[in-house]
């Protein structure tokens, strides 16, 4: 049993985690024509818990109610794997990074978000106001706007070949790839 644990502790390869992904959509389509996807979940919680009369929450909600328990089930598996199943090793990342990152005052390699950045002590500085709150409303608002979350598209779209959910996921990698080349070192000046 002991051994089961500390296996579960190491990071497992992309080739296991990203079969054990793949394998979510083909069953969810398999076992009840449901699609995955984050997101939508959000679009639930409001219309179950805020119904007013906005024609886009005016749905049975109650249909998706399998995918609010996968939501509870993420988090839950979330708290297990950070309080029971954490690795205690240092993040194993590349030199020059560490260096770079070290350069603009971000020292903590110890969690997978470092505390300089993601905690609630960073708000008070710019750099965490812009990176926690101005990031997460344009996450969140760019979800909306793609009617959709990396997960959905990614994941469930590709696998559909559905050309918007393309479109989106060549979007969101150049996002990412202009937001960590040029705007987050920008970000990691100020304190």
């Amino acid at each position: 049993m002991f051994e089961i644990i500390e296996s579960l502790k190491a990071p497992w390869p992309w080739y296991v985690a990203g079969a054990v992904i793949g394998l979510i959509v083909p069953s969810l389509l398999i076992i009840g024509n449901k699609t995955f996807g984050l997101s939508s979940n959000l679009r639930h919680i409001c219309a179950a818990c805020f119904p007013a009369n906005i024609k886009f929450f005016k749905y049975n909600w109650k249909n998706e109610l399998w995918n609010l328990f996968f939501v509870v089930g993420i988090m839950i598996g979330a708290f297990i794997a950070t309080h029971y199943l954490s690795n205690p090793n240092t993040i194993i990342i590349n030199e020059n990074l560490k260096l770079t990152l070290t350069n603009l005052g971000v020292t903590d390699f110890k969690h997978l978000m470092p505390t300089e950045l993601f905690s609630l002590n960073s708000l008070s500085s710019i750099r965490g106001f812009v990176l926690m709150v101005v990031g997460g409303f344009l996450v969140g608002f760019g979800t909306r706007y793609a009617n959709g979350c990396t997960s959905g598209h990614a994941i469930m779209g590709l696998s559909n070949l559905q050309w918007p959910s393309l479109v989106a996921t060549i979007c969101f990698m150049l996002g990412g790839f202009i937001m960590t080349n040029f705007i987050l070192p920008f970000i990691l000046q100020f304190n």
